[in-house]
């Protein structure tokens, strides 16, 4: 019997399939898709099946229940605005004048 999943709740809102949302299911198919070469690549070198794919399992296990936790706790764009708050600083020092007088002495406004 065929499932049927259902990708887009409706219009002008953003991509969600099974509770992850946006760029979370781009992420989720690249973790996937470095799973699957792993595997190919460690089948190719040699290594044990028995080893292989108890290792494929807990990292695919470990990837989802990661995109979940940050698909959920973050939301759509909230992870981008997180590490974009990261990056500006808390204070801005300024220890001479000089900067400021020089932009009066050029003509730059204040």
């Amino acid at each position: 019997m065929a499932s049927v999943y259902q990708i887009n709740k409706s219009i002008n809102r953003p991509i969600e399939f099974k509770g992850i949302r946006a760029q979370y299911i781009t992420y989720m198919a690249v973790g996937l898709v470095a799973l699957l070469l792993l595997f190919a690549i460690g089948y190719l070198i040699g290594i044990s099946s028995y080893l292989l794919v108890p290792l494929v399992g807990v990292g695919g296990f470990i990837l989802v229940s990661r995109i979940y936790k940050l698909s959920h706790k973050h939301g759509e764009h909230g992870m981008m605005k997180a590490s974009a708050f990261r990056r500006v600083p808390t204070a801005v020092v300024c220890r001479s004048r000089k900067p400021l007088t020089a932009l009066k002495r050029k003509g730059g406004s204040l």
